[in-house]
């Protein structure tokens, strides 16, 4: 295996640059940190281009399997590509997934998200469900983000996430269109389970663009009870995914 010990090596200043969107989406790679979630890509068959670790001794054979070239790398390198406090040693340079035949039967709609951690839960949230595929909007944090990717447990890599404009995802769907909403909206326990649909969740400070509600066919509201001024976006999309399921 070959050893690269400089923080300035090419290979390595490539990588580096992975930690920005503009990057990711010019070179349609993303950087993947840590060993469950490198091991996890690698069980999910994403495509590898590299592994990069400072202690091959723990490379597992599927990593090995999938992925063409291993590099070992110096804790200093380490420390260079690392988002986290504490480096786990252990990356991969992974390529985008195609996503060109994803089904539509029942899809998420994430209309400018910005939190990571709630993008990553409801990816993960999504996967556990069994939906088809989460579809984003433009504005919405960046899937391939560190955050998103570690919120998400390794998901990411198990359910198609796509983005693409709210007319284009409706388009595909054969079944309801369901906003989230107080307005025009009804309780979610009314709902009976369609046997295909999209559930749109919006913004956490903004909620779904009113151009987006004038769209749907029904807009939902989970109620609250108690005092709260209201429900993490990622608690309600649980709530309601795992009722229209």
């Amino acid at each position: 295996m070959e050893l690269i010990e400089s923080v300035n090596n090419l290979k390595i200043k490539q990588i580096a640059k992975l930690h920005t969107r503009k990057e990711r989406k010019k070179s349609n790679q993303f950087l993947v940190e840590g060993f469950h979630l490198v091991e996890e890509a690698a069980k999910s068959h994403i495509d590898i281009e590299m592994i990069l670790t400072v202690n091959p001794d723990k490379l597992t054979e599927i990593m090995v399997e999938n992925s063409k070239q291993q590099y070992e790398i110096t804790f200093k390198i380490a420390e260079k590509l690392s988002q986290t406090e504490a480096p786990q040693g252990i990356y991969a340079v992974c390529n985008m997934p195609d996503v060109a035949n994803t089904k539509f039967d029942k899809v998420l709609y994430l209309d400018r998200i910005q939190d990571p951690g709630n993008v990553g839960t409801i990816i993960r949230t999504a996967d556990a469900a069994g939906m088809d595929a989460v579809v984003i909007a433009k504005g919405t944090v960046d899937i391939y983000n560190d955050k998103v990717l570690r919120a998400s447990q390794g998901s990411v890599f198990h359910i198609p996430v796509i983005e693409m404009a709210f007319e284009e995802a409706c388009s595909k769907v054969n079944g309801k269109v369901f906003g989230t909403s107080l307005h025009n909206g009804v309780d979610f326990k009314s709902i009976e389970k369609p046997e295909s649909f999209m559930l749109v969740l919006g913004n956490e400070g903004q909620g779904v663009d009113g151009a987006i509600l004038e769209q749907t066919d029904q807009n939902l509201y989970v109620p609250i009870y108690g005092d709260a001024e209201s429900l993490n976006v990622s608690v309600c999309a649980g709530i309601l995914m795992y009722h229209l399921i």
